[in-house]
C-alpha cells in the first residue's frame, strides 16, 4: 500500500473518504506507536461528522500495535497536547482538519512531552510504517481520560495573579470544538460571556470556522457591537488559533497581538529569562514591545514545529506567529487558542483602556499589509533569487530565515512559499508610513507576479 497524499508538512489531511479514510487512519495509529514506542497515546477529535469513526479507527490501530489509548473524546488540539504531557503519554493524536471544509479530516501527531511530529521529524517514517497493516503481540486497551479539570487549572494559572474585572466578551466557537471548553473556562472567571455558535456541529452550517477569512468575520463583529462587548474572540475548528475583535467590532490583525502578549508575560520573569520566539513575516512591532520590557526577541522560521523547537532551545517564555498561533513555555511549549483570550481579559482588566486604542497605536507605528497570497505556478526559487539580488543592490539587508526577507530603515517585506498550498505569501510593513506601505505593496505584487 503506497501512501502519498494526504501526508503534508505538518500533519495528515485530506478529503474523506477519497484521500483520507478510516482504514488509513488505523494504519497511521499503529505506525505512530511503532515510530514512538509509546505505551499510551492521548487521542482526541474535533466536531466533524467523520471524526468519531476516524478516531475509532486510530484507536483500533494503536491498540492493535499493543499500546493503550487515553481517549479525550471531543476536544481541542491543545487538550491533546496537554494530555500527552500531563499524563506522560509517549504520543498524542488529534483527529482534525482544523479550518478546512467539512468534508476534510486528518491527524495532528505529537510524541512524548507534546513534541511535534512533522515531515522532517518523523512524519515520513510514520508514512513508511503505515504502508504495512497494523499488528502486535499484545492488544492494548482504550480508556476514557479525564484531564479537562487539570487543563482548565493550567490555563487559568496564566492569569491567577492578575485582577479580573467583569468584562463582557463575545466568544464565537464557529460550531467547532471550542464551545464546551470555553463554557468550562468562563464559569471560573467573573466575566459575562456572550456565546456565539457554541454548539459543535460538524456540518459547519454557518461556514467553516476560520476567523482569518474576511468572509467569516461579520458574525463576531456584529455580536460585539450588538452586545456592547469589551472585545470578541473567534476560534478555528480545533481552537488552536484564535482571532480578536476590539470593542468597535473591528478585526485586530494577529500580528499586533504578539507583542501585546509578550510585553504582558515577560515582566513577571527574571531579567535573564525574558526570551520570545516569533516568525519573520512581520517583526518590528513585536521586537519593539519585547525589548521595551527588557526581553530578547528571536526571529525564527514560521510553522509550529519550528517555533516549538526554537522555544525549547532558547527556553523561551512565549512564542507568537502572525498566523494567530500563540505558544507558551508553561503549556509544554505548545500553542493554545484558549490561553490568549483569557490573557487578553486579564490584560484589559489590569491595565484599563480598550483593545481598539491599543491596536490603533500599534497600527499607526507599524502599518502592515496583512498576508497577501499570490499564485505560485512554478518553482519560485529563481524569482526569490532575482528579488534578493534586486533589493540587495538597493541597500536592503537580506536574510533567508524563512523565504526571503529584505529590510530597509523605513520598510521591509517577507516573501515565502506556502508549506500547504501553491501560493507565495507576501507581508510588508513600514515605520509609521501608510503611503509608503501602499506604494511598496503595489511594487512587490508586480515584481512577484510570474507565469
Amino acid at each position: 500500500m503506497r501512501l502519498k497524499p494526504p501526508f503534508k508538512a505538518y500533519d495528515v489531511r485530506g478529503r474523506v473518504p477519497g484521500e483520507f479514510s478510516a482504514a488509513l487512519a488505523c494504519r497511521i495509529g499503529a505506525a505512530l506507536v511503532g515510530f514512538t514506542g509509546a505505551k499510551e497515546v492521548a487521542l482526541g477529535r474535533d466536531a466533524r461528522l467523520s471524526s468519531p469513526d476516524i478516531a475509532d479507527a486510530v484507536a483500533e490501530g494503536i491498540t492493535r500495535a499493543g499500546a493503550d489509548v487515553a481517549d479525550l473524546g471531543l476536544c481541542g488540539t491543545e487538550q491533546v497536547y496537554f494530555a500527552t504531557g500531563h499524563l506522560g503519554c509517549g504520543a498524542g493524536a488529534m483527529v482534525t482538519a482544523s479550518h478546512n471544509p467539512a468534508d476534510y479530516n486528518g491527524l495532528k501527531l505529537v510524541r512524548e512531552e507534546a513534541r511535534p511530529i512533522s515531515a522532517d521529524t518523523g512524519l515520513a517514517e510514520i508514512q513508511a510504517l503505515a504502508e504495512s497493516p497494523p499488528s502486535g503481540a499484545a492488544r492494548g486497551r482504550r480508556r476514557r481520560a479525564k484531564v479537562l479539570g487539570a487543563w482548565r487549572r493550567r490555563v487559568l494559572g496564566f492569569v491567577s495573579a492578575l485582577p479580573m474585572k467583569p468584562l463582557r466578551i463575545v466568544v464565537n466557537s464557529g460550531n467547532g470544538a471550542a464551545g464546551p471548553s470555553a463554557r468550562k473556562l468562563s464559569k471560573r472567571m467573573p466575566l459575562e460571556i456572550v456565546h456565539l455558535l457554541a454548539e459543535p456541529d460538524g456540518r459547519f452550517p454557518n461556514g467553516v470556522p476560520n476567523p482569518l477569512l474576511a468572509s467569516t468575520r461579520n458574525a463576531t463583529s456584529e455580536a460585539v457591537l450588538a452586545s456592547n462587548a469589551d472585545f470578541g474572540v473567534a476560534f478555528d475548528g480545533d481552537f488552536d488559533r484564535c482571532a480578536f475583535f476590539d470593542e468597535r467590532g473591528e478585526f485586530v490583525d494577529p500580528y499586533y497581538t504578539v507583542g501585546l502578549f509578550a510585553s504582558a508575560l515577560l515582566p513577571a520573569q527574571p531579567a535573564v529569562d525574558r526570551r520570545v520566539v516569533h516568525d519573520p513575516t512581520l517583526v518590528w512591532d513585536t521586537e519593539e514591545q519585547v525589548r521595551s520590557v527588557g526581553g530578547e526577541p528571536f526571529r525564527n522560521r514560521a510553522g509550529h514545529s519550528f517555533i516549538k523547537q526554537r522555544m525549547r532551545g532558547e527556553d523561551a517564555v512565549y512564542g507568537g506567529e502572525s498566523s494567530a498561533h500563540h505558544y507558551f513555555r508553561d503549556f509544554f511549549y505548545c500553542d493554545s487558542g484558549m490561553i490568549p483570550w483569557v490573557l487578553m481579559a486579564a490584560i484589559l482588566s489590569a491595565q484599563g483602556g480598550g483593545l481598539a486604542e491599543r491596536a490603533a497605536e500599534r497600527r499607526r507605528r507599524y502599518p502592515a499589509s496583512g498576508e497577501i497570497n499570490l499564485p505560485a505556478r512554478r518553482d519560485p526559487a529563481p524569482l526569490m533569487q532575482r528579488l534578493a539580488e534586486t533589493y540587495s543592490a538597493r541597500g536592503a539587508l537580506i536574510d533567508h530565515i524563512d523565504g526571503l526577507s529584505a529590510e530597509f530603515p523605513d520598510w521591509r517585506f517577507n516573501l515565502r512559499p506556502s508549506n500547504t498550498e501553491p501560493l507565495l505569501r507576501l507581508n510588508l510593513e513600514t515605520r509609521a508610513n501608510p503611503e509608503l506601505l501602499a506604494r511598496k505593496t503595489a511594487e512587490l505584487k508586480h515584481a512577484a507576479s510570474y507565469s
